[in-house]
């Protein structure tokens, strides 16, 4: 299998980025920024975690050096340690995961293994926030590189939805109708801080999934009139709509205007305001895209994820979280050709573990997740070496009192079970 991380250093012209070629740690003393790669012109909040300088020697190791090594601290840990690699980190990190899956999945494998010390999560911020809310108080939770944020989940803060939050109580008061249902429930997505998935949880709502997100949103109607949705809009708006949920019952709220750009009444009619967030992996998905992949591979299967725009949604076969992706590339015929919608690592990877399909990404230009990208088998030799030593790099600790609430939304997300689909 071609990495791309081979790709992006052996054909620089086909990448979004040229400055994907270099190593991580070369933004890592740079003013912040999500780096190279999709979310590069996604603007990064002053407050956001970054790294310090990786030690020159694992800067300068061979891939097979690095490669040794991590699995040399591996074998030394043992059970003491488990690496959690998602589905979009490139391979070179991925091969030495215990577990790999989505950032929901990952979290639930590390309760696998309760008397692991530390839990190393080849992930991004809030992955690694989760996996400390759900953890137990001694393991030590670790991110590889702490510059490994999410712009999306970046796109919804504390301050912000809370300003939110203010002014729809004012709009809508707080008091339960006859029926019980309050004027307005708060659904986050797991690609949240912990601190919003804390808000939720205090406030009477609950986390979602893309697998589960409609589960979730019938959830929320049960026990009030509207949903507030963040981040993303895409995620909201496309299951919502799937629901049979009008578009002019999900006005958009921008948190940088009064009420979010809207007008007193739009607001009072909605059943979902939709946040001003995105994937800026996703967001690079178009219907024209889908239409030349129909072009050229007559009978092709169009699998995209649902946080792609709407028009993109519609115009594919399937829409699906990237557990569903991966289940519906295993479960298919031998011969079945895909073009799938989603971060490339995971294409790429697909492709490469049933040949018997053809499997290619719809977007042509590589362009991996900006922030996923930023762990490199440099950073991940560093940690482990480091606990090999008796030193715990990057821990990541969620605040007591905020992952109380926290967990309480995330509780109520796992009861949130959707059902099998066909």
């Amino acid at each position: 299998m071609t990495s791309v991380d081979t790709v992006v250093r052996s054909a620089p012209g086909a990448t979004c980025a040229p400055d994907l070629a270099d190593g991580p740690w070369t933004f890592d003393l740079a003013p912040p920024s999500y780096g190279p790669g999709a979310s590069m012109a996604d603007p990064i909040p002053a407050s956001a975690p970054t790294q310090g300088t990786l030690p020159a020697a694992y800067t300068q190791m061979s891939a097979e050096e690095l490669d040794a090594r991590i699995r040399a601290a591996k074998e030394t840990l043992g059970d003491r340690l488990v690496i959690l690699g998602h589905f979009y980190q490139r391979d070179e990190v991925v091969r030495h995961a215990d577990f790999v899956g989505d950032s929901f999945q990952l979290a639930n494998a590390a309760l696998t293994r309760p008397d692991a010390e530390a839990v190393v999560f080849c992930g991004v911020h809030f992955m690694a926030e989760t996996a400390d809310i759900l953890s137990r108080p001694e393991q030590a939770v670790i991110l590889p590189n702490l510059a490994a944020g999410c712009s999306m989940a970046d796109m919804a803060d504390i301050d912000t939805v809370e300003q939110c939050w203010a002014e729809l109580e004012e709009l809508y008061g707080t008091a339960p109708d006859a029926s019980g249902k309050v004027p307005v429930i708060p659904v986050t997505y797991m690609n949240s801080s912990a601190a919003l998935k804390g808000f939720c949880g205090d406030h009477g709502g609950i986390v979602c999934t893309s697998s589960n997100a409609e589960t979730v949103l019938r959830w929320a109607f049960e026990r009030a009139h509207r949903v507030l949705f963040f981040p993303d809009q895409h995620l909201g708006r496309n299951t919502a709509k799937a629901m049979g949920i009008g578009l002019e019952s999900m006005p958009m709220w921008d948190p940088r205007k009064p009420l979010g750009g809207n007008d007193a009444q739009s607001l009072r009619d909605a059943k979902v305001l939709l946040w001003h967030g995105f994937c800026s992996v996703h967001k690079r998905f178009t219907v024209a895209q889908i239409e030349k992949a129909r072009a050229e591979h007559p009978g092709v299967r169009v699998v995209v994820h649902p946080e792609c725009p709407m028009p993109v949604v519609d115009a594919a076969d399937e829409a699906g979280s990237t557990d569903y992706i991966r289940k519906a590339v295993e479960a298919a015929p031998a011969g079945t050709t895909f073009a799938i919608g989603t971060e490339i690592n995971l294409v790429n990877r697909l492709a490469a573990e049933h040949p018997e399909h053809t499997i290619f990404c719809l977007d042509p230009v590589v362009c991996p997740c900006s922030t996923m990208y930023r762990i490199h088998p440099g950073y991940l030799a560093w940690v482990l070496e480091g606990l090999v030593e008796g030193r715990v790099e990057n821990r990541i600790t969620v605040d007591a009192e905020v992952a109380v609430g926290a967990r309480v939304a995330l509780e109520r997300m796992l009861a949130a079970r959707p059902p099998e689909r066909a």
